[in-house]
């Protein structure tokens, strides 16, 4: 199981409908077939720390990474979700002690990329 964790906040001047919207894309992603829960919300750490709300998804094997990353739904979220957010704290872990397993993830992800840089 690898598992993603995004801590993040909004950027000045974002409204709250756009909040909302933002919100919106990240559930839908985090909905999509390659992955086995999520969930999306506030964040409850240590508001000193600068996160407002947190995003978390659980995807089962290296073949579903692959298939979240190029999935539509994604690619199109990102687009939307990134430029609206400031700061951003990405923590990836997995219940496998494969050592190999960390270049394999970075690189579905360096592929994966189609905006600006980002933490997902």
């Amino acid at each position: 199981m690898i598992i993603n964790l995004l801590r993040f906040s909004f950027k000045p001047g974002v409204t709250e409908q756009e909040q909302e919207q933002v919100l919106a894309a990240m559930r839908r992603t985090a909905s999509v077939e390659s992955t086995v829960f999520s969930t999306v919300g506030p964040d409850l750490g240590d508001p000193a720390e600068g996160f407002t709300h947190a995003y978390l998804t659980a995807i089962p094997d290296l073949d579903a990474l692959e298939r979240y990353m190029h999935d539509p739904v994604h690619v199109e979220g990102d687009n939307y979700i990134l430029p609206r957010l400031a700061k951003q704290y990405a923590v990836r872990f997995s219940d496998e002690s494969n050592p190999e397993l960390p270049e394999k993830i970075y690189a579905i992800y360096g592929e994966g990329r189609n905006t600006a840089e980002t933490c997902r």
